[in-house]
Protein backbone atom coordinates (compact mmCIF):
# COMPACT_ATOMS: atom_id res chain seq x y z
CA UNK A 1 0.00 0.00 0.00
CA UNK A 2 1.17 3.48 -0.57
CA UNK A 3 0.83 6.15 2.18
CA UNK A 4 1.43 9.01 -0.12
CA UNK A 5 -1.87 9.12 -0.89
CA UNK A 6 -4.59 12.03 0.21
CA UNK A 7 -7.52 11.59 2.99
CA UNK A 8 -10.47 13.38 2.93
CA UNK A 9 -13.36 13.22 5.31
CA UNK A 10 -16.91 11.89 4.44
CA UNK A 11 -19.53 12.22 7.08
CA UNK A 12 -16.34 11.86 9.87
CA UNK A 13 -14.61 8.66 8.38
CA UNK A 14 -11.33 8.72 6.42
CA UNK A 15 -11.32 8.19 2.29
CA UNK A 16 -8.47 7.47 1.03
CA UNK A 17 -7.75 8.93 -2.97
CA UNK A 18 -5.04 10.05 -5.37
CA UNK A 19 -5.29 12.55 -7.98
CA UNK A 20 -3.51 12.63 -11.37
CA UNK A 21 -3.33 15.88 -13.22
CA UNK A 22 -4.54 15.68 -16.63
CA UNK A 23 -2.30 16.76 -19.10
CA UNK A 24 -4.57 17.39 -22.23
CA UNK A 25 -6.25 20.54 -22.01
CA UNK A 26 -10.31 19.64 -22.25
CA UNK A 27 -9.71 15.92 -21.14
CA UNK A 28 -12.31 14.89 -18.56
CA UNK A 29 -11.94 13.91 -15.03
CA UNK A 30 -11.94 9.80 -14.99
CA UNK A 31 -13.41 8.36 -11.66
CA UNK A 32 -11.94 5.15 -10.84
CA UNK A 33 -13.98 2.80 -8.80
CA UNK A 34 -12.74 -0.74 -7.68
CA UNK A 35 -13.69 -4.14 -7.79
CA UNK A 36 -14.95 -6.09 -4.49
CA UNK A 37 -11.53 -6.48 -3.32
CA UNK A 38 -10.04 -3.55 -4.66
CA UNK A 39 -8.16 -0.04 -3.21
CA UNK A 40 -6.28 2.69 -4.74
CA UNK A 41 -3.24 0.40 -4.16
CA UNK A 42 -4.86 -2.85 -6.87
CA UNK A 43 -4.69 -0.80 -9.73
CA UNK A 44 -1.40 -0.27 -9.36
CA UNK A 45 0.32 1.43 -12.04
CA UNK A 46 -3.06 1.43 -14.32
CA UNK A 47 -4.47 4.81 -13.55
CA UNK A 48 -0.98 6.48 -14.48
CA UNK A 49 -1.40 4.52 -17.54
CA UNK A 50 -4.88 5.97 -18.36
CA UNK A 51 -3.92 9.10 -17.71
CA UNK A 52 -0.80 9.38 -20.22
CA UNK A 53 -2.85 7.65 -23.07
CA UNK A 54 -5.90 9.71 -22.88
CA UNK A 55 -4.84 13.13 -21.17
CA UNK A 56 -7.56 13.08 -18.83
CA UNK A 57 -7.37 13.77 -15.39
CA UNK A 58 -7.39 10.02 -12.86
CA UNK A 59 -8.55 10.17 -9.60
CA UNK A 60 -8.88 7.13 -7.79
CA UNK A 61 -9.97 6.24 -4.36
CA UNK A 62 -10.81 3.27 -1.96
CA UNK A 63 -14.28 3.38 -0.43
CA UNK A 64 -15.25 3.26 2.96
CA UNK A 65 -13.96 -0.33 4.25
CA UNK A 66 -11.15 -0.80 2.10
CA UNK A 67 -7.41 0.17 1.67
CA UNK A 68 -6.43 3.07 3.93
CA UNK A 69 -9.95 3.95 3.87
CA UNK A 70 -11.79 3.75 7.40
CA UNK A 71 -12.45 0.17 8.43
CA UNK A 72 -15.96 -1.14 8.19
CA UNK A 73 -16.93 -3.09 11.43
CA UNK A 74 -20.59 -3.60 10.83
CA UNK A 75 -21.83 -6.42 8.03
CA UNK A 76 -22.23 -4.99 4.62
CA UNK A 77 -25.99 -5.72 3.63
CA UNK A 78 -27.45 -6.27 0.20
CA UNK A 79 -27.60 -2.63 -0.71
CA UNK A 80 -24.35 -2.14 -0.21
CA UNK A 81 -23.46 -0.87 -3.84
CA UNK A 82 -26.44 1.10 -3.91
CA UNK A 83 -24.96 3.02 -0.70
CA UNK A 84 -22.03 3.36 -2.34
CA UNK A 85 -23.71 4.70 -5.69
CA UNK A 86 -25.88 7.09 -3.96
CA UNK A 87 -24.23 8.57 -0.61
CA UNK A 88 -20.57 7.84 -1.04
CA UNK A 89 -19.22 8.50 -4.10
CA UNK A 90 -21.86 11.73 -4.57
CA UNK A 91 -20.30 13.34 -1.71
CA UNK A 92 -16.33 12.26 -2.84
CA UNK A 93 -17.42 14.32 -6.19
CA UNK A 94 -19.25 16.94 -4.25
CA UNK A 95 -15.95 17.75 -2.08
CA UNK A 96 -13.32 17.46 -4.55
CA UNK A 97 -15.95 19.71 -6.73
CA UNK A 98 -15.57 17.26 -9.33
CA UNK A 99 -18.38 17.72 -12.31
CA UNK A 100 -19.45 15.40 -14.92
CA UNK A 101 -17.19 12.55 -14.50
CA UNK A 102 -16.31 9.59 -16.68
CA UNK A 103 -16.65 6.79 -14.26
CA UNK A 104 -14.66 3.90 -15.01
CA UNK A 105 -15.41 0.89 -12.91
CA UNK A 106 -14.10 -2.67 -12.04
CA UNK A 107 -17.15 -5.12 -11.33
CA UNK A 108 -18.71 -3.95 -8.50
CA UNK A 109 -17.26 -0.57 -9.08
CA UNK A 110 -18.89 -1.29 -12.56
CA UNK A 111 -22.06 -1.63 -10.72
CA UNK A 112 -21.70 1.34 -8.44
CA UNK A 113 -21.24 2.89 -11.61
CA UNK A 114 -24.47 2.36 -13.34
CA UNK A 115 -26.71 3.01 -10.41
CA UNK A 116 -25.20 6.15 -10.24
CA UNK A 117 -25.66 6.96 -13.50
CA UNK A 118 -29.34 5.66 -14.20
CA UNK A 119 -30.10 7.75 -10.82
CA UNK A 120 -28.52 10.77 -11.43
CA UNK A 121 -27.66 10.94 -15.22
CA UNK A 122 -26.88 14.40 -15.46
CA UNK A 123 -23.70 13.74 -13.33
CA UNK A 124 -22.43 11.56 -14.85
CA UNK A 125 -20.56 12.27 -18.67
CA UNK A 126 -19.79 8.56 -20.17
CA UNK A 127 -19.22 4.97 -17.94
CA UNK A 128 -16.54 2.33 -18.74
CA UNK A 129 -17.73 -0.46 -17.69
CA UNK A 130 -15.21 -3.61 -16.32
CA UNK A 131 -17.12 -7.10 -15.65
CA UNK A 132 -19.87 -4.94 -14.78
CA UNK A 133 -23.04 -6.76 -12.56
CA UNK A 134 -26.44 -6.00 -12.98
CA UNK A 135 -28.01 -8.95 -11.78
CA UNK A 136 -26.64 -12.39 -10.06
CA UNK A 137 -25.38 -15.01 -11.59
CA UNK A 138 -24.65 -18.55 -10.35
CA UNK A 139 -20.90 -18.35 -11.46
CA UNK A 140 -20.73 -15.31 -9.29
CA UNK A 141 -21.66 -16.77 -6.23
CA UNK A 142 -19.75 -19.85 -7.04
CA UNK A 143 -16.68 -18.17 -7.22
CA UNK A 144 -17.29 -15.95 -4.58
CA UNK A 145 -17.79 -19.12 -2.22
CA UNK A 146 -14.20 -20.79 -3.55
CA UNK A 147 -11.82 -17.47 -2.88
CA UNK A 148 -13.22 -17.73 0.80
CA UNK A 149 -12.18 -21.73 0.24
CA UNK A 150 -8.32 -20.40 -1.08
CA UNK A 151 -8.45 -17.57 1.62
CA UNK A 152 -8.70 -19.95 4.30
CA UNK A 153 -7.26 -22.43 3.28
CA UNK A 154 -3.27 -21.16 2.97
CA UNK A 155 -1.79 -18.00 3.99
CA UNK A 156 -0.92 -16.94 0.54
CA UNK A 157 -4.37 -15.14 -0.33
CA UNK A 158 -4.94 -13.36 2.80
CA UNK A 159 -0.95 -12.17 2.56
CA UNK A 160 -1.18 -10.56 -0.47
CA UNK A 161 -4.40 -8.77 0.05
CA UNK A 162 -2.84 -7.32 2.99
CA UNK A 163 -0.45 -5.08 1.29
CA UNK A 164 -4.04 -3.58 0.37
CA UNK A 165 -6.18 -3.00 2.92
CA UNK A 166 -5.32 -1.62 6.38
CA UNK A 167 -7.52 -4.50 8.09
CA UNK A 168 -7.73 -7.31 5.53
CA UNK A 169 -9.82 -9.70 7.34
CA UNK A 170 -12.75 -7.02 7.68
CA UNK A 171 -12.29 -6.17 4.38
CA UNK A 172 -12.59 -9.73 3.30
CA UNK A 173 -14.99 -11.49 4.93
CA UNK A 174 -17.26 -8.15 4.75
CA UNK A 175 -17.38 -8.72 0.99
CA UNK A 176 -17.41 -12.29 0.57
CA UNK A 177 -20.05 -13.06 3.46
CA UNK A 178 -22.62 -10.31 2.20
CA UNK A 179 -22.23 -12.52 -1.72
CA UNK A 180 -22.92 -15.89 -0.10
CA UNK A 181 -26.41 -14.57 1.88
CA UNK A 182 -29.20 -16.77 -0.11
CA UNK A 183 -31.19 -13.18 -0.76
CA UNK A 184 -28.54 -11.91 -2.72
CA UNK A 185 -29.09 -14.19 -5.66
CA UNK A 186 -32.08 -11.95 -6.25
CA UNK A 187 -30.25 -8.58 -6.26
CA UNK A 188 -30.61 -7.05 -9.65
CA UNK A 189 -29.85 -3.22 -10.65
CA UNK A 190 -31.71 -3.19 -14.17
CA UNK A 191 -33.99 -1.01 -13.07
CA UNK A 192 -31.01 1.61 -13.22
CA UNK A 193 -30.95 1.19 -17.19
CA UNK A 194 -33.33 3.39 -18.94
CA UNK A 195 -31.88 6.02 -16.56
CA UNK A 196 -28.48 5.87 -17.93
CA UNK A 197 -28.24 8.77 -20.62
CA UNK A 198 -24.92 8.65 -21.45
CA UNK A 199 -22.59 6.51 -23.86
CA UNK A 200 -20.80 3.44 -21.96
CA UNK A 201 -17.88 1.09 -23.22
CA UNK A 202 -18.31 -1.99 -21.73
CA UNK A 203 -15.65 -4.43 -21.42
CA UNK A 204 -15.84 -7.85 -20.75
CA UNK A 205 -13.36 -11.40 -20.57
CA UNK A 206 -14.71 -13.93 -22.13
CA UNK A 207 -13.20 -16.09 -19.30
CA UNK A 208 -14.24 -14.36 -16.60
CA UNK A 209 -14.69 -16.92 -13.91
CA UNK A 210 -17.18 -14.33 -11.66
CA UNK A 211 -19.61 -12.98 -14.36
CA UNK A 212 -20.79 -14.07 -17.92
CA UNK A 213 -21.25 -12.22 -21.89
CA UNK A 214 -25.19 -12.16 -20.51
CA UNK A 215 -24.56 -9.19 -18.13
CA UNK A 216 -23.30 -7.28 -21.21
CA UNK A 217 -26.17 -8.15 -23.16
CA UNK A 218 -28.94 -7.06 -20.24
CA UNK A 219 -26.56 -3.44 -20.31
CA UNK A 220 -27.23 -3.27 -24.08
CA UNK A 221 -31.00 -4.22 -23.80
CA UNK A 222 -31.51 -2.16 -21.05
CA UNK A 223 -29.63 0.63 -20.86
CA UNK A 224 -31.07 4.56 -22.51
CA UNK A 225 -27.97 5.61 -23.42
CA UNK A 226 -25.33 4.19 -26.62
CA UNK A 227 -23.35 0.92 -25.55
CA UNK A 228 -20.25 -0.16 -27.24
CA UNK A 229 -19.14 -3.97 -26.21
CA UNK A 230 -15.41 -4.96 -26.03
CA UNK A 231 -15.32 -8.79 -25.46
CA UNK A 232 -11.95 -10.19 -24.76
CA UNK A 233 -10.81 -13.69 -25.88
CA UNK A 234 -9.17 -15.87 -23.12
CA UNK A 235 -8.97 -12.72 -20.64
CA UNK A 236 -10.41 -13.19 -17.08
CA UNK A 237 -12.14 -11.23 -14.72
CA UNK A 238 -9.52 -8.06 -15.05
CA UNK A 239 -8.84 -6.83 -18.19
CA UNK A 240 -7.21 -3.93 -17.32
CA UNK A 241 -4.59 -6.34 -15.46
CA UNK A 242 -4.67 -8.64 -18.06
CA UNK A 243 -5.25 -7.13 -21.43
CA UNK A 244 -3.66 -4.05 -20.73
CA UNK A 245 -3.16 -2.50 -24.13
CA UNK A 246 -6.55 -3.18 -25.26
CA UNK A 247 -8.13 -1.29 -22.31
CA UNK A 248 -6.50 1.56 -22.87
CA UNK A 249 -6.96 1.71 -26.49
CA UNK A 250 -10.62 1.23 -26.22
CA UNK A 251 -10.93 3.65 -23.40
CA UNK A 252 -8.75 6.72 -25.74
CA UNK A 253 -11.00 5.90 -28.52
CA UNK A 254 -14.47 6.21 -26.08
CA UNK A 255 -13.14 9.37 -24.72
CA UNK A 256 -12.40 10.73 -27.99
CA UNK A 257 -16.45 10.21 -28.73
CA UNK A 258 -17.44 12.12 -25.68
CA UNK A 259 -16.19 15.35 -26.82
CA UNK A 260 -18.59 15.53 -29.85
CA UNK A 261 -21.14 13.88 -27.33
CA UNK A 262 -21.27 17.13 -25.15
Amino acid sequence: MSHDNEIILIEGREIEYRRIPRTCLGAPTIVMLHEGLGSVSTWRDFPDKLGVTTGAEVLVYSRFGYGLSAVRRQALTVDYMHRAALEELPAFLEILDIDTPVLFGHSDGASIALILAGAQPQRIRGLVLEAPHVFTERISVDSIAAIQEAYEASGDLRHRLARHHSDVDASFYGWNAVWQLPEFMDWNIEEYLPGVACPALVIQGEADEYGTVEQVERIERGSGGGVKRLILDGCGHAPHRECTASVLEASKAFLKTLRTYF
